[in-house]
């Protein structure tokens, strides 16, 4: 499903990721740990076509992405990539229902399915009750897992998640992590997880350890 090959990152004179190559299979569930300032949140914005690698290729479901124009490029992000932020970027003006319909709206779908949709993605996140309130009227666990559902709307061939449950307390991140364990295993859902929750990344499938740019693991 995600394929990285050799891929490079400068900024300036300093050379963030120095030729990184993985694969993720379809369905599987890795997570990415390394110190502050190993590259994972730059591996991680590459692999959602958010920065560009100076070097190196990205497939996402068979799509050789460097081949695309911006446009197109923000056309597939929008249609084939769900990104979840340790803040949640919610817009505040909105409710949560609206919150999630917008990627949707934005990739040209009929507003019915796309509310169908939402529900469904609310009623999973067990937010129903929750659906007309704006993100100031919710709690942190709450307004992120509006954030998780607002990433599946568009039925996403992968998740991204950085940092997802960074700024939760104990309960709400035990939640979270347990979500993203029952979209794998309902929905088949393919998920990368930046974290530094050691525990969190001992369950994943797979943990990839970075260290000075490089996987430092097999």
């Amino acid at each position: 499903m995600i394929q990285v090959t050799n891929i490079h990152k400068r900024f300036g004179s300093l050379e963030v990721l120095k030729g990184v190559s993985l694969q993720v299979a379809k369905g599987e569930l890795i997570s990415i740990v390394g110190a502050s300032g190993a590259g994972k949140t730059t591996l991680l914005q590459i692999m959602g076509t958010l920065s560009k690698p100076d070097e190196g290729e990205l497939l996402i479901d068979g799509c050789q992405l460097a081949k695309l124009s911006d446009n197109a490029l923000s056309r597939f992000r929008n249609q084939h990539i769900g990104i979840v932020f340790q803040f949640h970027h919610l817009l505040p003006e909105f409710s949560a229902f609206e919150n999630i319909c917008i990627p949707g709206l934005i990739a040209g779908r009929p507003r019915k399915e796309v509310e169908q949709r939402a529900w469904e993605l609310l009623e999973r996140m067990r937010l129903a009750d929750r659906a007309s309130h704006k993100p100031a009227q919710l709690s942190g666990g709450e307004q992120q897992r509006v954030t998780i559902a607002r990433a599946l709307i568009n039925n996403p061939a992968v998740l991204l998640a950085d940092e997802p449950s960074g700024n939760l307390d104990s309960k709400n991140r035990d939640e979270i992590h347990r979500l993203f364990f029952e979209l794998r295993e309902e929905l088949g859902q393919t998920t990368v997880l930046v974290t530094h929750d050691e525990g969190l990344a001992a369950s994943t499938d797979r943990c990839i350890r970075l260290s000075d740019g490089l996987i430092c693991n097999p």
